[in-house]
């Protein structure tokens, strides 16, 4: 429901209007306030929608405390009420930010299509403002999951340089989140309510990445049949993620230079050139140095992408995160697949915490989803894992106790009770062993739980 605030000295004119709203008006809830002292103490405890307000009041001037009204409340509608209307009035309070003006006696039967205009703008502005603070949450660094002392530091860095405009060169293996980092950096900055468009430069061939990022004017050249706006003019304002910039053709990458130096690009196919208003965040899985000794890669591209660069950590620096980014991916894919959440035993984390990841954070979703696809019991354990996770943590740790006889012997009985439903009787059958050595074990494995 809709808060419409009354503000006037005049009680006569606010159970007016109060009652105008109130009858004829749906979905509005109707304060009155007498003067702007009072005013201030209903908008300290309530979050109003529209304010209909007197010019003049005991207390100020109600032209002057729209500011003050909208620092408080950014988003809410203030209607102005004047004894006289004249176009100096209008013009003052249309420069406040008033979203509009009644003469007093006149515009009676203004009052509520006015009202309902400002309170649709209102609903407008407060839905929008919702879907940006949904976007920034999904993509703000928050949302990075782990604790460890490595991601923290990177993020920490990332929080520093987010708010300038300056280049980033986001540097890690494949798979240590260099777009979430990107968005992140995107979202944290003054220009989150602009695009930001990514791409990725090895997905491309030469002609048709320039094509991508620069766009082309109509015929051009054969094919181009009509104009295309390239992703550079599309991130204007915004930012502009170039994921794997070191498989860049290196003479696309004398094309980005002018870019970044002057703010200035060329449409394929005109002469004359175009200014943008972009930042530009890059990222590669390459050493950039050795790229440009082997004159694979701009050393001036490279220094001035390089204004601040973030090294990502690989997955196997920190694993104290495995645990936490296992829980997540493991509750979400069950979710999806229709799988009750599954526990994740201790021994199954031991053997993710003695894999290289060379894949990093993305190899190990996969694991985890193709575990949860595989497991025939309401736990994640050891032999769900497959073979190669298995066999690197064997050479890593080989005197391990999830490698020993007796772990071997307690994930089996394990199975077996959960196929035999708890059934103990079914299970000594099952396992071909007497029941009282089957309570035996249990005790001994503390299966009883």
């Amino acid at each position: 429901m809709s808060k419409v605030l009354i503000i006037d000295d005049e009680e006569k004119l606010r159970a007016l209007v109060a009652r105008i709203i109130s009858v004829e008006g749906e979905g509005f809830e109707v304060l009155q306030a007498g003067s702007l002292g009072e005013a201030r103490k209903k908008i300290t405890h309530t979050e109003l929608d529209v304010v209909l307000c007197d010019v003049k009041l005991p207390d100020g001037n109600g032209v002057e405390f729209i500011v003050e009204l909208k620092k408080a409340q950014p988003l809410v509608e203030v209607i102005l009420f004047t004894a006289h209307g004249n176009i100096p009035d209008s013009v003052s309070a249309i420069k406040y930010g008033a979203f509009d003006y009644l003469t007093k006696g006149n515009d009676n039967n203004k009052i509520l299509p006015l009202i309902n205009r400002a309170a649709e703008k209102v609903a407008l502005a407060k839905r929008v403002a919702h879907l940006e603070d949904k976007t920034y949450k999904k993509y703000s660094f928050d949302k990075i999951i782990g604790h460890s002392l490595a991601l923290k530091r990177a993020i920490a860095l990332a929080e520093k340089v987010a708010p300038l405009d300056t280049s980033v060169l986001l540097l890690g293996e494949t798979g240590t989140g260099k777009e979430v980092f990107a968005n992140g950096l995107h979202y944290a900055s003054g220009r989150k309510n602009a695009p930001f468009v990514a791409i990725n430069c090895s997905a491309f061939s030469r002609e048709l990445l320039e094509s991508e990022l620069f766009g082309y004017r109509a015929g051009s050249f054969t094919g181009a049949q009509g104009d295309k706006k390239g992703l550079i003019e599309e991130a204007d304002k915004g930012t502009l993620f170039l994921d794997e910039i070191g498989e860049m053709n290196i003479d696309l990458q004398a094309k980005l230079l002018r870019l970044l130096e002057s703010g200035e690009y060329l449409k394929i196919g005109e002469t004359r050139p175009r200014k943008v208003d972009v930042r530009i965040i890059a990222a590669t899985n390459r050493n950039l140095e050795q790229e440009i000794e082997k004159n694979n890669f701009r050393m001036d591209l490279f220094y001035r992408l390089s204004t601040f660069q973030l090294l990502l950590p690989p997955l196997r620096e920190r694993l104290e995160d495995i645990p936490e980014l296992a829980g997540i991916f493991s509750a979400s894919f069950a979710a999806k697949i229709g799988k009750k959440n599954p526990i994740i035993s201790d021994e199954f984390i031991r053997c993710l915490q003695m894999y290289q990841w060379k894949g990093n954070v993305r190899e190990l979703k996969n694991v985890i989803e193709r575990s949860l696809i595989l497991t025939e019991t309401e736990a994640l354990e050891v032999h769900d894992l497959p073979h190669e996770i298995l066999e690197d943590a064997g050479k890593n740790n080989e005197s391990s106790s999830v490698f020993s006889l007796s772990s071997v012997e307690k994930r089996h009985i394990k199975k077996v009770l959960d196929l035999a439903e708890g059934n103990k009787t079914e299970a000594a059958r099952m396992l071909q062993i007497g029941l009282s050595t089957l309570y035996r074990k249990i005790e001994e494995f503390n299966l009883g739980k």
